[in-house]
């Protein structure tokens, strides 16, 4: 009788499940209206769970052979369990014993699970009621179980504390599903059906961040209701494992931004007072703690849900993008509330006011003439391409032309041009700031207004591609201003380098000694994907070449991006001084650099490191040797 009975037991946690979802869709539904391609979203859910979501988990395959274990037996299990409510999968013990075998494998699962955190918990997992999952998955698969091999080897008293087993734990796992850790469970999946980004699945790119409407009646997000009901239910998907803060710059230099923490806050705000809130980890392991007042209560303040110091200590970097399971967009939240603090409530950090003012008065955030930007050029006879004039490249030289010491890089690209017999110009005067601080420091307006004058000007130019060896302006001039009427072919100086270099046009015959560790540039590397050609150059021009721990699109941030610098947050550590640690790590002699902001920080690092140089000064170096 028992054994009959079990098969209704997934009916029955299936029809709780979805009032627990109802209930959770109530709290979803108090974001803004988002436009979802629900047909698309749904058929792409399982490539996107199967490929995407298990390629970031099976970067660590400890965690991968538990998340298959516990949710491929819960799932898998439950599935054909419910199908014994049919005629005839009770009478079989072949259904049996493929359902002892579902189960056995949660029952493992339950005991990965359960591992990771017992006797002793890595401080990036959190606690809490995750140490009861295993406890609630162990009763359901193991009641399961034993009522399945009753079944099959036809011995009454193995399973007969099975269907209380199985239907305690079951009923206790549904129970969960508003809390953590299982709400990720129902939020994870629908989160991967309306996806912002559906361009990111399937190994594709998409780091743009997308147009805000000036003429929005709130501009950003200042309370959980601005956000589009999307991020809402992102936020619930968090399954808080702790790879995001694992890899955060600024959480390494112990500054207050912990993305985990930042996503799991973003959850509690949306609910009201009192109820019970997702974050269970550090520094609280263990203690939920309560709702934040709901909806339209604001996030940001030192006594709202996040402190200001968390929102602007991030470097817009994405390593938290790219390294959390469930795809959630931690940068794109920053970003919008950042937003609302510049635009609605002018609450950016004191040092940062002087470089947007300057940027919405003069083009330039250090208020110098724009004719400057080509002094680093003296004696160089740097030509500048006007009004319906023609060229093949057009180099856009950058904010940090500027600067003397980026300025030695831009002289080394220039005569590594020359060289190679490029034909190229610059837009002199005309090159106006492309707007990427305003953008990562909330300053929407500006930089809308910047990307389309520098639209307009590149308008009345012909040139076949645009070539620059900053990669923060190669992302927004490649990815942020087609949606503004600017759609180019741009590379990265070391792109159009190794190009030259491939086709004979450049020949280097000398090759630097000593151990080169090349440092990924955020920008290039993991918003863009571009991390073969500057080692290719490497290799043609360095004797011994190094990597770092965290390279290519795992790099760690040298901490120059988002605005950090201007924003001065405070920490116990500098981000510059972790990432030359870890050249240090590898005996490196000299770091190479492809990026104006990553030269700054690692050269700003005091103390005994490894030179600092540019590619393409060291191609230059062994160019000119011949």
């Amino acid at each position: 009788m028992a054994t009959k009975l079990l098969p209704f037991l997934p009916w029955l946690m299936a029809a709780w499940a979805l009032l627990e979802a109802l209930r959770l869709a109530a709290l979803w539904r108090q974001g803004r209206v988002a436009r979802v391609n629900w047909l698309a979203g749904l058929l792409a859910l399982p490539g996107r769970y199967l490929h995407d979501v298990h390629d970031v988990v099976a970067r660590r395959p400890a965690a991968a052979r538990m998340h298959v274990a516990a949710a491929g037996g819960l799932l898998g299990g439950s599935a054909l369990l419910a199908l014994g409510v049919l005629p005839g999968f009770s009478a079989s013990r072949f259904y049996w014993s493929v359902l002892a075998l579902a189960f056995a494998g949660a029952l493992f699962g339950a005991a990965l699970v359960a591992r990771r955190r017992l006797p002793t918990r890595p401080a990036s997992l959190s606690g809490g009621r995750f140490l009861w999952l295993p406890l609630w998955l162990g009763l359901y698969a193991g009641g399961a179980l034993l009522m399945a091999l009753r079944a099959v080897i036809d011995l009454p008293l193995l399973g007969a504390a099975g269907l209380p087993l199985a239907v305690i734990g079951g009923f206790g796992l549904i129970a969960r599903l508003r809390e953590a850790p299982l709400r990720h469970a129902l939020g994870g999946a629908l989160s991967l059906v309306v996806h912002p980004r559906p361009a990111r699945f399937g190994g594709g790119r998409d780091t743009a961040l997308m147009p805000l409407d000036l003429d929005a009646p709130t501009l950003g997000a200042g309370t959980p209701a601005d956000f589009p009901w999307t991020a809402l239910v992102s936020f619930d998907a968090c399954v808080q494992c702790g790879r995001c803060e694992d890899v955060c710059p600024a959480n390494a230099a112990g500054q207050k931004l912990n993305p985990k923490r930042l996503i799991q806050d973003l959850s509690a705000a949306m609910r009201p007072t009192g109820t019970a809130a997702p974050y269970t980890g550090s520094p609280h392991p263990g203690v939920d703690t309560p709702g934040f007042g709901g909806a339209h209560t604001p996030i940001i303040g030192a006594d709202a849900m996040i402190h200001p110091d968390t929102l602007w200590a991030c470097t817009t970097c994405r390593a938290c993008v790219g390294e959390c399971p469930m795809m959630i967009e931690h940068v794109d939240a920053v970003i919008a509330l950042r937003r609302h603090q510049t635009l609605e409530l002018g609450a950016t950090p004191d040092k940062a006011v002087p470089l947007l003012t300057a940027l919405r008065q003069a083009d330039d955030p250090g208020s110098r003439p724009l004719a400057a930007r080509t002094d680093f050029a003296a004696g160089l006879d740097l030509p500048v391409l006007g009004e319906d004039d023609s060229t093949d490249v057009l180099l856009w030289l950058g904010e940090g032309a500027f600067d003397l010491r980026y300025g030695r890089t831009l002289r080394a690209l220039v005569r590594l041009l020359r060289l190679a017999g490029v034909e190229f110009a610059v837009l002199g005067a005309a090159e106006r700031d492309c707007g990427d601080l305003a953008r990562r420091l909330g300053d929407e307006a500006t930089f809308q207004r910047l990307a389309r004058d520098n639209v307009a000007t590149l308008a009345t130019r012909r040139f076949q591609r645009i070539v620059t060896a900053d990669p923060h302006a190669l992302h927004v001039l490649r990815n942020e201003y087609p949606a503004f009427g600017g759609a180019y072919t741009v590379l990265h100086h070391t792109a159009l380098l190794e190009e030259l270099v491939q086709a004979g046009r450049l020949k280097p015959t000398r090759r630097a000694e000593g151990r080169i560790a090349y440092h990924d540039p955020c920008y290039l590397a993991r918003y863009n994907g571009e991390t073969e050609a500057p080692r290719a150059l490497l290799g043609r021009i360095a004797r011994t070449t190094v990597e770092m721990a965290r390279h290519g699109e795992r790099a760690m941030c040298c901490g120059g991006g988002g605005g950090s610098p201007v924003s001065d947050v405070p920490g116990e550590r500098r981000i510059p001084d972790l990432r030359m640690q870890q050249a240090r790590d590898v005996d490196a002699d000299l770091v190479a650099v492809a990026c104006p902001g990553c030269t700054a920080m690692l050269e700003g690092v005091t103390g005994p490191r490894p030179e600092v140089r540019d590619i393409a000064e060291l191609l230059l170096d062994a160019v000119e040797t011949a």
